[in-house]
């Protein structure tokens, strides 16, 4: 009778203790399953290339070049990097400059082109389409945001990184000259934006924020005007410029009576936009995390300035 007893004991403990361990494989099975998710992936495209955006419907019809440049060495974690070119409208030159750094740091490059056909003169670039003329804003003349030409980066971001096979959450930007230009404005008026760390360097001038002065400015009489700036201001962003950006008639470089008050040159332009935004986030008691650069012995030369912003993002 009794080893009947212990023989039902067994079996039953032997049932419960198969039960577990079958429990447990199917965990384990289930902790290995997401721990290969996590694992890094090859991307569905190398190399350089382009293509037509034309996937925001806002702007459909003011179709996009975009170039890129995607190293044999990434795959789907790689960082992006995203560049807006200057007033040559030269996407294919922007991408190009950055193609030996992005093969040996393994960042992928995405570089959309403004062209003048679409997008022409600074209200449309520069000024990112928000007013009708930039340079004289009122109420009636705000465009709709889904037209502001700021609006179709992240689009971009998202055609591209699923075409590609990314999993990046954000990208990094550099901005040259009017690209520079787009690059901090962008990152006033659309605080949301997937931006992770940008770069603006060699501006010819600067959107202060600064609500007392009037937009293109500052942002007054603009939808950043009531703005908080603390998250922008916890980005990490870099002012760069050469020390040789020094001429006052250099092409393209807008003088008046208000634009002056920010500096002659690029170079005094660049030091007074850095100075009175944290000077700004000092009276919001906001953090600060930009950082000014002036490149010894650069003037307003791409290639150099780009090598300075690889080398602070990605080295």
């Amino acid at each position: 009778m009794v080893s009947r007893i212990n023989y039902a004991i067994f079996v039953l403990l032997f049932c419960m203790l198969s039960a577990w361990l079958s429990s447990c494989n199917k965990k384990t099975e289930l902790i290995l399953s997401q721990t290969v998710d996590t694992l890094s992936k090859p991307l569905s495209m190398k190399g350089s290339g382009s293509l037509i955006f034309t996937a925001y419907s806002p702007l459909a019809n003011k179709p996009v070049q975009v170039f890129y440049h995607i190293p044999n060495t990434a795959n789907n974690f790689s960082p992006v990097l995203m560049v807006f070119h200057g007033a040559d409208r030269n996407a294919s030159y922007s991408r190009g400059e950055l193609i030996s750094s992005s093969d040996k740091l393994g960042f992928i490059v995405i570089t959309p082109e403004f062209s003048d056909t679409y997008y022409p003169n600074a209200d449309q670039y520069q000024m990112g389409n928000l007013f009708v003329d930039g340079d004289n804003p009122t109420a009636n003349t705000l465009n709709d945001e889904k037209f502001w030409t700021f609006s179709i980066v992240d689009s971009i971001f998202s055609f591209m990184k699923n075409k590609i096979g990314s999993s990046a959450i954000n990208y990094d930007v550099f901005g040259h000259s009017a690209g520079g230009q787009f690059a901090h404005r962008f990152l006033l008026f659309k605080p949301n934006a997937k931006i992770n760390r940008l770069v603006t360097a060699s501006s010819g001038w600067y959107t202060m924020y600064d609500n007392k002065i009037n937009f293109p400015y500052g942002t007054k009489l603009s939808p950043a005007e009531f703005a908080s700036y603390n998250n922008l201001f916890n980005k990490k962003v870099f002012v760069l410029v050469g020390d040789l950006d020094t001429d006052p008639n250099s092409f393209d470089l807008r003088h008046n009576e208000i634009v002056d008050k920010q500096g002659l040159n690029r170079l005094e332009r660049a030091q007074y936009f850095y100075v009175k935004s944290r000077e700004e986030a000092e009276k919001r008691n906001s953090a600060f995390n930009w950082k000014y650069y002036s490149l010894k012995g650069v003037g307003h030369d791409f290639s150099k300035t780009s090598s300075a912003a690889i080398t602070l993002l990605y080295q």
